[in-house]
């Protein structure tokens, strides 16, 4: 008897031994949602064979993470997301490129695993320069390779084109920032707002506090309806802690130098574009997109339907084969080029 009550007491510790950690894995993504987000990013970019890597400049550290080697049949292609995003943003997009495609996906200055410094490195030229020693850190800037950029990576991806065009075969860029849009957006028109009241704690659209803010923030970015009731606290809860570095790095990106940095070196800008817009943008007015077209009549303007600021988040197949589309294009022109040369 005294054996049996041992055997039971020995199963049921074995049990608990299992169950506790189930416990207590469950319990923290019930209590820390967070982490459940981080988790599922983790899960995803393994599936995609991503791998998250470093890079240095000095002291300075990159965090990226890509798949692929240099030198197939497309350039290597790099990704720059947006304002308060991370390199995570472009999962939904790196899931429908071919698996042979070059990608490299860095978090932008001070964002997620890149190192967070002084307000100078988040203007646009400050950005422009980072990502320029980022390019040269992982030796992407040995062969021509193709730009892509999204809002605020789409502005530091337009200057960056204009400031070292040698180094790029051809840019995307997705809904940016940095014009002077014909219309205004949504969000342009409660940032004049903003302006008028010089109230320095005004809630900024982009930075929320409450769930119910970022609810509001996921309205405006995406036309089409998401539906994330329970990872919103997850997202929430990784953003608050940011949010002092967010209002900073807004505060620059929104100011005299940067606000239309991208309007300013559009002249400068000699290499293949093409611009990717959704129609009902609310953030950056799809007006752009033929501002664009007017100062680079060359470039290849795609407008998609039933689409707002987040194209890589609501159409990210399209995207996907759009990019493909115009990388392979611009490698027949290439190759014809070539022949009556």
């Amino acid at each position: 008897m005294l054996r049996l009550n041992k055997d039971i007491v020995n199963e049921e510790m074995a049990g608990g031994v299992l169950v506790l950690p189930v416990l207590a894995f469950i319990t923290s993504f019930v209590f820390w949602p967070g982490a459940l987000l981080k988790a599922y990013n983790w899960y995803w970019r393994r599936r995609l064979g991503l791998v998250v890597r470093y890079s240095h400049s000095g002291s300075y550290r990159f965090c990226y993470s890509s798949r692929g080697t240099p030198g197939g049949a497309t350039p290597s292609m790099l990704l720059l997301h947006g304002f308060s995003a991370t390199k995570d943003m472009w999962l939904p997009v790196v899931k429908h490129i071919p698996r042979n495609q070059h990608v490299v996906c860095v978090d932008m200055p001070g964002h997620e695993g890149t190192s967070r410094t002084c307000a100078e490195d988040y203007s646009i030229q400050g950005q422009v320069g980072r990502i320029h020693q980022f390019v040269q850190s992982i030796g992407l800037d040995k062969r021509p390779f193709h730009l892509v950029g999204t809002s605020m990576g789409g502005n530091v991806a337009g200057v960056y084109a204009a400031c070292y065009p040698a180094h790029l075969s051809s840019v995307s860029l997705l809904c940016p920032a940095g014009l002077v849009y014909p219309t205004d957006s949504e969000f342009i028109i409660r940032l004049r707002e903003m302006e008028k009241s010089q109230e320095e704690e005004e809630a900024i659209p982009l930075i929320p506090t409450t769930p119910q803010e970022l609810e509001n923030m996921l309205r405006l970015c995406c036309h089409t309806s998401l539906n994330l009731p329970r990872q919103v606290q997850g997202l929430l809860d990784n953003r608050i802690p940011n949010n002092d570095f967010y209002r900073e790095v807004f505060m620059e990106i929104v100011g005299e130098k940067s606000r239309h940095s991208l309007q300013e070196n559009l002249p400068l800008i000699t290499a293949p574009l093409q611009v990717i817009w959704g129609k009902e943008d609310q953030v950056l007015d799809v007006s752009g997109a033929a501002v664009l077209q007017a100062a680079l009549p060359g470039c290849q303007v795609e407008l998609l339907d039933n689409c707002g600021h987040s194209v890589a988040l609501e159409r990210p197949r399209k995207v996907a084969n759009l990019i493909m589309d115009f990388l392979s294009a611009q490698e027949v022109t290439g190759e014809d080029a070539k022949k009556h040369s």
